[in-house]
């Protein structure tokens, strides 16, 4: 008898239909023996109607009811999976994050997870029940309801597998896997059968949107194993796991992230002196803008040259700050570029590999793509290049790196 966590998300439950195909997917694991967990979004559509609603009333509504106003597209999806189950004569009971005190702090929006109380739940699942939880919120200390930001139900479901010290944690999405890349862009692109949480927060983190950062954070923290699998196909899907000694002969990459929503800022002819640096991007990340890759050069005449990315959304107010300190620091130019894109290779076997970024990078020239940016960690490399070689880039690496093997 296994204790599994299994979470579904909006598609997974967009109608009374899903729902009950939800429902014989949980129950057949049920009659299996194991100890089913669930944790559930709202229907798809919902959570963006609801909002809709609010910004309807008001422009900028106060975060605590929007708080209480998103939290009931989940406990809609809670009640009806559990009158599936128990149509299909399985008993099971539904809670809402306060019920089973999925207590948080107390932001709200954009919550995060300090401790879960799992009495409740162990008691039902030992008296042979399922039990379905609200995804993507929680309680404060003060029995406010609070959200935990888009993607909040992958982290709901995580933070239970861990609190309950589950067997296994399953993703149940749209997708039958995680992919060497976007079947999309490869027709080859293959589903890989294991990753490590390292590799998946790279790829997460540099595009792929398959779990939210949070989630795969929390799940290597507390060494949750994760499954990301199809509900609307059967299979195996991808297990995320901590590294072991046999994926140190796997293929040294395993997979091609990337991400469309990038721009690019310069800011050239600056004082090559102690403090400069922190002038440029402490005044950016004040304006609590997310700064990427950043390269500082100097030249000859002692005079720097800084170059950064951010998010393409943050460009406008990200240029208007950057003509400031320019203006303040007697830079001679600040330039930016919103027609960028990155591109990774990400996998642990790089830490026992030589020559992978040469190989990355002769790739890219035999394409003749030029590479503007270049930024490494231990199991990734990143470049930023021009949009319109995307997808060519992305090819050419897949097939490089052997990834269609």
């Amino acid at each position: 008898m296994s204790l599994i966590v299994q979470k579904y998300g909006g598609t997974s439950v967009g109608s009374v239909e899903r729902i009950k195909a939800v429902a014989a997917k949980v129950v057949a694991r049920h009659q299996a023996g194991d100890k089913i967990v669930v944790a559930v979004s709202a229907m798809s559509g919902e959570t963006n109607r609801l909002i809709d609603l609010a910004k309807a009333i008001h422009e900028q509504p106060n975060l605590r009811e929007m708080d209480v106003l998103v939290s009931t597209g989940e406990q809609v999806t809670i009640a009806l999976l559990c009158m599936a189950l128990e149509a299909e004569g399985v008993s099971a009971r539904s809670y809402t994050g306060g019920q089973v005190r999925i207590l948080t702090d107390n932001a709200h929006g954009k919550a995060r997870i300090k401790e879960i109380d799992g009495h409740r739940i162990h008691a039902d699942l030992n008296a042979g029940r399922v039990v379905v939880v609200a995804g993507f919120q929680g309680i404060d200390d003060d029995g406010n309801i609070t959200t935990l930001g888009r993607g909040g139900s992958d982290t709901t479901a995580v933070a239970l597998a861990a609190a309950l010290k589950a067997d296994e944690c399953q993703i149940y999405t749209d997708v039958d896997g995680v992919y060497t890349t976007d079947p999309r862009v490869v027709a080859k692109a293959r589903r890989l059968d294991k990753i490590t949480f390292e590799e998946m927060l790279e790829m997460a983190s540099q595009g792929s949107k398959i779990l939210q950062i949070r989630s795969v954070e929390f799940a290597g923290k507390y060494n949750v194993p994760l499954r990301v699998m199809s509900s609307f196909q059967d299979g195996p899907g991808t297990l995320i796991s901590l590294e072991d000694n046999d994926q140190m002969e796997e293929p040294i990459v395993s997979g091609i992230a990337f991400n469309r929503d990038e721009a690019k800022l310069t800011i050239r002819g600056i004082p090559d002196q102690p403090g400069v640096a922190y002038k440029v991007l402490g005044a950016i990340s004040e304006a609590n803008i997310e700064i990427d890759v950043i390269v500082q050069n100097v030249a000859k005449d002692d005079s720097a040259t800084i170059t950064f990315t951010v998010h393409r959304n943050d460009l406008p107010k990200a240029s208007e700050l950057l003509n400031q300190i320019a203006e303040d620091l007697g830079a001679l130019e600040v330039s930016s570029d919103d027609r960028i894109v990155k591109v990774s290779i990400v996998g642990v076997g790089m830490r026992s590999h030589a020559g992978v970024a040469a190989k990355m990078f002769q790739a890219l020239a035999a394409e003749g793509i030029n590479i503007q940016l270049i930024t490494t960690s231990e199991i990734k490399i990143t470049v930023v290049i021009e949009e319109r070689y995307l997808e060519l880039a992305v090819r050419s690496l897949h097939s490089a790196f052997g990834l269609e093997e």
